[in-house]
């Protein structure tokens, strides 16, 4: 699970000397890194040649310990990839994520998804809402000015996670957007006025009509949660059905807890995903692919009845990649909207000694079986979020189970 430590320290501090020299060793270094180490390099809208050059003339311009933070965040942020990150964070850095979720098309940002089963407090309906302005900025205005250089911000890709980016908005300013609502009112929604569930316990258990569900509390990253949900599964066992809700998964996890949860599905050894790595070419010979399905065994009885299992934009990492296992293992109904989309599978940390800052690359490529790249996942039981006021997905989710016991 991704862990940022946040360092809230002055922009004006100046307990540390600005060493210049040494920061244009690590940018040497990151840049490396990335070239050899990035798999999604080559998949990318961004030329690291421009990046190289244009970051490199920066560098003497940095005289605060913030300036020389932000120069690395916003180095990485080049890659328009939530998997790419410095594992710091200060008060002008940007947040990673926000409880609503925009897409851009024909040059307006519309909110297509809230984080509904999260929020405590939200009484308006704010789905299908255009975004007009962000603290009284034009958000057109917001886009041009954020902080990357090389990266084209009227790709489509690029400009909705660059949008979304700004929507998170920095730790150390406020987060008001001007909405025109479907119904055509211009209001004023602060989005740090909402309130998110805080939930202590790995999981939340709880059933409707027979019905066993299983809701996930961003826990992907707990191996005790391994133990409770074998607890989960053997006291449901004489249901009809189970619901598996992975919208809380946003912090992602580790493939150890995934599979201690699948293996509590299946009678057999069986594949769930699909790994690739780099390419290997050895002493100019041809470019061999390196590619492998990963495995899940069964374990302790097993669950035979139907699964549903519940995604959305806030299903991230390992989150996705129990959803894509478990439609890979034929195991389960996936029934939700499109997943976080984070690129890939494996990160590994890497570390600027000069700087004693930590970041994540991505160095593998994960797929569902079929070999469609886990961002690109869509689940068959689609639900298009319509209404703040119901719990669409959860309802589609048990209407699926009944139709599968009748």
């Amino acid at each position: 699970m991704t862990l940022i430590l946040l360092n809230f320290s002055c922009a004006n501090s100046q307990e540390n000397k600005i060493d210049q020299n040494k920061i244009e060793e690590d940018f040497e270094q990151i840049i490396s890194d990335i070239k050899n180490n990035y798999i999604y390099l080559n998949d990318k809208k961004v030329d690291i040649d421009c990046i190289y050059s244009n970051y490199k003339q920066k560098i003497k311009l940095i005289d605060s310990e913030d300036q020389r933070l932000l120069f690395f965040e916003y180095l990485l942020d080049e890659f328009y990839d939530s998997h790419v990150m410095l594992m710091r964070a200060i008060r002008p850095s940007y947040r990673l994520d926000s409880p609503i979720f925009t897409v851009t098309n024909n040059g307006k940002a519309k909110i297509k998804n809230v984080w509904q089963t999260q929020i405590e407090n939200i009484d308006l309906n704010i789905i299908g809402s255009e975004v007009l302005k962000i603290n009284g900025i034009d958000l057109i205005t917001k886009i041009e000015k954020f902080p990357t250089i090389c990266n084209d911000k009227n790709d489509f890709e690029t400009r909705n996670w660059i949008t979304n980016k700004i929507i998170a908005g920095k730790y150390n300013e406020p987060r008001v957007l001007t909405l025109k609502l479907s119904n055509g009112k211009i209001i004023d929604f602060d989005l740090d006025k909402i309130k998110l569930k805080k939930k202590s316990s790995l999981l939340t258990l709880s059933t409707i009509n027979n019905i066993g569900i299983i809701r996930l509390n961003n826990s992907l990253g707990q191996n005790a949660l391994i133990e409770k949900f074998d607890s989960a599964i053997d006291r449901l066992q004489n249901t009809k059905g189970l619901i598996i809700d992975l919208r809380n998964t946003t912090g992602g996890g580790n493939s150890y807890v995934a599979r201690g949860i699948m293996s509590r599905f299946i009678n057999e050894s069986m594949p769930y995903q699909l790994h690739q790595i780099f390419d290997e070419s050895w002493d100019n010979q041809p470019i061999i692919k390196r590619s492998w399905a990963e495995h899940v065994s069964p374990r302790n009885k097993q669950y035979k009845n139907p699964v549903v299992v519940l995604v959305g934009k806030w299903t991230g990492s390992m989150g996705e990649g129990l959803a894509i296992g478990f439609d890979g293992l034929g195991r389960a109904e996936i029934v939700g909207t499109e997943m976080k989309r984070l690129a890939g599978g494996s990160t590994n940390n890497f570390h600027l000694k000069n700087e004693n800052l930590d970041y994540k690359l991505t160095t593998e490529k994960l797929f569902h079986l079929n070999g469609t790249p886990r961002e690109k996942y869509i689940p068959e039981n689609y639900v298009s979020q319509s209404s703040t006021e119901k719990d669409e997905t959860l309802e589609k989710g048990i209407e699926l189970i009944n139709k599968m016991t009748e």
